[in-house]
């Protein structure tokens, strides 16, 4: 529209000049058409883009831990919809569902079997953490030991208590995604001691109360593929394919323990959109060592053109004026 409005203004000058019927000189109708052609270059805004690692993140952490012992295997649960699918693939989905929930915001992701492990250290890089998620894998029947409930304590207070240490304005959420099973005949350690690091805490309960069988996973066989076998782990006590069932009561307890939340999830029930409510309203500039790029508006030289024609109008106004006095 601007443009068209300075072609309007030559075409009209023109006709003008031709016809004597305007004072108006050529440099007045030059400097009106470039104005009109600045200000419509400057309504596209033109950008460059620039190279950052800087960026301003949400002041949550949120931890994730995510059990991949053999029960996670067992194809009884379901995540929004009817359709069964293993343990661990309902963790993934809700580990997905985690970080689309808190946008902007910083994680760490740890899984554990026989012991916890830190996985991904606590970053802004959503996407890392949604990959991570995409290869969880359940440890092999070789190496397992049994469900330990207990097993990422350790853990989860050391990379609580660093992101405390590193963030003491934060908030941090805890995520702790399992079967609630535990077959261990050692008592279960207690979850409060990370109470004085976390700010809120939900336990996530995957499977069902009917449970099922416990597929044999054999070394390098990934969760996803646990479908493949028809071998089953058998229960010592009777020979028979063991059955591995959701303890709702253990998670409850658990969250509990950290002054939390139990979620269960099933067919009607996912993480979608479920946010702590002890997230932070607040905001923190980071530097990452992950290079990102941002567009940035390159008007201020047109801007000042335009000031310098709009002083020459002025001017030249002013001169005309005093003339006609």
């Amino acid at each position: 529209m601007l443009a068209l409005m300075a072609v309007a203004e030559i075409i009209q000058f023109v006709r003008r000049r031709a016809n004597n019927a305007t004072d108006e000189t050529v440099w007045a109708c030059i400097r009106r058409a470039a104005m009109l052609l600045i200000a419509a270059v400057m309504v596209l805004t033109p950008s460059v883009v620039a190279p950052t690692t800087s960026r301003a993140i949400n002041a949550t952490d949120v931890i994730v831990a995510v059990d991949t012992t053999g029960s996670m295997a067992v194809e009884d649960a379901h995540y929004g919809s009817d359709e069964t699918i293993s343990r661990i693939a309902a963790a993934r989905k809700a580990v997905h569902d985690i970080t689309a929930s808190y946008g902007d915001a910083s994680f760490a992701a740890l899984h554990f079997g026989a012991s916890g492990t830190l996985d991904v250290p606590l970053t802004p890089d959503a996407p890392a953490i949604d990959n991570w998620a995409d290869t969880l894998a359940v440890e092999s029947t070789s190496v397992s030991s049994g469900s330990n409930l207990d097993a990422p304590i350790n853990q989860l207070l050391v990379t609580a208590k660093s992101i405390r240490d590193a963030h003491p304005d934060d908030a941090i959420v805890l995520y702790l995604i399992t079967d609630g099973e535990q077959t261990s005949s050692a008592a279960r350690r207690s979850f409060s001691a990370l109470r004085q690091y976390v700010d809120d805490g939900f336990t996530v309960g995957v499977g069902s109360a009917e449970g099922g069988r416990i597929p044999v996973i054999a070394d390098g066989v990934s969760a996803g593929d646990s479908s493949t076998t028809d071998q089953w782990v058998t229960d010592p006590d009777t020979g028979q394919p063991g059955i591995s069932k959701l303890d709702e009561q253990n998670l409850k307890d658990i969250a509990d323990e950290i002054s939390g939340t139990y979620l269960a999830t099933n067919a009607t029930s996912t993480l979608h959109g479920q946010v702590s409510g002890k997230a932070s309203s607040q905001w923190r500039v980071t530097t990452t060592a992950k290079e990102r790029t941002r567009t940035v508006a390159m008007v201020w030289p047109l801007a000042i053109a335009m000031v310098l024609l709009l002083a020459w109008e002025l001017g030249a106004w002013i001169t005309v004026s005093r003339r006609l006095l």
